[in-house]
């Protein structure tokens, strides 16, 4: 009986150690493959839609703005390209283009886009003149039109792409002004809204001088008039209300080139912009037009709240001249300011204004990767279609740069953006090769004059001939 168990154990271990020889020799079961379709929620462009509710018994109808949310399929890690966008800080540019990448984002899932935007605006050519070098940075970025020149000079950027960017249709598709960022016979940027000044009012300020809240001051003389019935001073003798500052780092450069000399009958360059002409009697005349107002008048100085743009968002200056850009930071920043625009003030019967504009380019960093160089193009091209120039008036107070969104009823007919689109068909853009520079000279006439108590015409001669020196340069490199 013991024989036969221990036969029957030996036969069943041998049976064992066969099986486990078999399952060793056997070959690994292949894993399964599951296939995993990664989403992620973004939000969709924002619509207006009607909300029904009931107040005290009485139906109410309005419409509010609606953000969805979507969902959509992120591919592999490997298939993302990731390109990086450039722009100084501003509130409301920040949060306009934060929302164009999201919607780009949301239709292009294959592409990331880096938002660098922290940026003080003091810093951000440096910034890039830093990084450009060293082959990092951007591969779109913002720039001034003005800076084109220099910036192309500098190789910070390639020439847009002419089978995706035709000149024919930016000329025909964008606004007038917008072939400025042609230089040397090539686009090199293009914008997503466009530009124009007006003149600002403090309604409340008006009220309190005893003027009329909704009668601003539409010629050169009824400013003259109004502008020290707005200016109040302490018991010391100091200015509390500013009437009217002028402000040449600001916008007041540009009110003195395009405007002020225009309306006083002289041109600020020759037609083929080798020559600066703004020092003509008639430009001297309109010079001593914009300085009285702080030399004789004593209506206000850029050097009172900071600057003139802080001053009124404080509500001490009545009058302001500015750019629709700064609708977008009255919302934000003095949302109970009780203000309207008007266009800028006709002189000698010459209506005129600034026109300008930020662009995007592409850099020469996204041309060394032909897959950040497609994703940047695509991308150039979302930002700067008619729909992203509705988002970004909204969000900015720009006007869009597209013929088609600028011609909207409803933006023509805004009390507040309707005067600087009204301003659009006779504005003028000036062509800069280095705005910064040819900005300063004005700055340092205006400053000789009623710092130094230096002659206007000589300060401004002194202008026109530093200026002429920079044109002279420019043109001898690129003739």
């Amino acid at each position: 009986m013991f024989t036969s168990r221990r036969k029957v154990f030996v036969i069943a271990a041998l049976v064992l150690l066969l099986a486990l020889v078999a399952a060793c020799g056997a070959p690994p079961a292949e894993p399964e493959v599951v296939e995993v379709e990664v989403t992620r929620v973004v939000e969709a462009e924002a619509e207006m839609v009607e909300v029904t509710r009931i107040v005290e018994g009485e139906t109410i109808v309005e419409e509010v703005e609606v953000t969805r949310q979507v969902e959509v399929a992120v591919p592999a890690e490997s298939d993302t390209v990731t390109i990086e966008y450039w722009q100084y800080f501003f509130d409301a540019r920040v949060d306009a283009m934060n929302r164009l990448i999201q919607q780009f984002e949301a239709e292009n899932p294959d592409v990331r886009v880096i938002h660098n935007s922290d940026i003080p605006y003091a810093d951000f050519r440096d910034k890039i003149a830093a990084s450009a070098p060293a082959g990092v940075g951007p591969d779109v970025a913002t720039l001034f039109y003005g800076w084109v020149p220099a910036w192309v000079d500098a190789g910070y950027l390639i020439p847009l792409p002419a089978d995706q960017f035709p000149p024919d249709e930016i000329e025909a598709k964008f606004s007038p002004m917008v072939p400025n960022s042609q230089f040397e016979g090539e686009y090199w940027a293009l914008p997503t809204a466009v530009r124009t000044l007006a003149l600002f009012w403090n309604k409340d300020l008006f009220e309190a001088a005893g003027l009329d809240p909704e009668s601003p001051p539409t010629t050169l003389e009824e400013l003259v008039e109004m502008a020290p019935l707005l200016t109040t001073y302490d018991d010391a003798g100091n200015i509390d209300i500013e009437g009217f500052v002028v402000a040449p780092p600001g916008q007041a450069h540009h009110w003195f080139r395009e405007v002020l000399v225009r309306q006083f009958g002289g041109e600020p360059y020759s037609e083929d912009n080798l020559t600066v002409t703004y020092n003509s009697a008639e430009g001297c005349e309109a010079f001593k037009y914009m300085l009285q107002f702080e030399t004789e008048l004593n209506t206000g100085s850029n050097d009172l709240y900071t600057d003139a743009t802080t001053a009124f968002l404080q509500g001490k200056s009545a009058l302001h001249i500015d750019g629709s850009f700064r609708i977008g930071s009255i919302e934000t920043n003095a949302p109970d300011l009780n203000y309207g625009v008007i266009e800028l003030p006709v002189g000698n019967d010459v209506q005129s204004t600034f026109g300008s504009y930020w662009t995007h380019g592409i850099t020469r960093k996204a041309a060394e990767d032909p897959a950040k160089l497609e994703a940047a193009t695509r991308f150039l091209k979302f930002i700067t279609t008619p729909e992203s120039g509705t988002t970004w008036v909204n969000k900015v107070g720009e006007l869009p740069a597209q013929l088609e969104a600028a011609s909207n009823e409803e933006l023509l007919a805004d009390p507040i953006l309707g005067a600087f689109a009204a301003g659009l068909p006779y504005a003028h853009a000036t062509f800069f090769v280095d705005e910064s520079i040819q900005r300063q000279v004005i700055i340092d006439a205006y400053d000789a004059v009623r710092l130094t108590g230096a002659d206007p015409c000589e300060a401004l001669n002194d202008a026109a001939a530093a200026e002429q020196e920079l044109l002279d340069e420019f043109w001898a490199d690129h003739g």
